[in-house]
């Protein structure tokens, strides 16, 4: 399945349309990870434990994205846009864009 941030796919022409389609994930803060993380943050550098976290949640996103629209029928998800929220204390990636059928 391609998924792709643009509207179209180069060298292929959308043949159908199936709608809009959504895949979300949502992660709860670990209570050793926050400390590790503020630790970091006193002393400078990146968070590893909210980097890994961040990108377990999105790949989820991206995978439940692409599940749905496969069994709509479609071969590539086109527009896809990735939303990052946290809400209490949770972090939430959502992935939506339209699923189509390419040829």
């Amino acid at each position: 399945m391609i998924v792709t941030t643009t509207p179209s796919v180069e060298g292929y022409q959308i043949a159908e349309y199936y709608g809009v389609v959504v895949g979300e994930a949502i992660l709860g803060a670990n209570v050793f990870r926050d400390l590790f993380a503020g630790i970091t943050d006193i002393i400078g550098g990146r968070s590893g434990a909210y980097e890994k976290s961040l990108g377990e949640a999105r790949e989820t996103a991206l995978r439940e994205l692409e599940d749905r629209a496969s069994a709509l029928g479609a071969n590539a998800v086109v527009g896809v846009d990735l939303d990052y929220e946290v809400i209490n204390n949770m972090l939430m990636v959502s992935a939506s864009g339209t699923a189509v059928k390419i040829g």
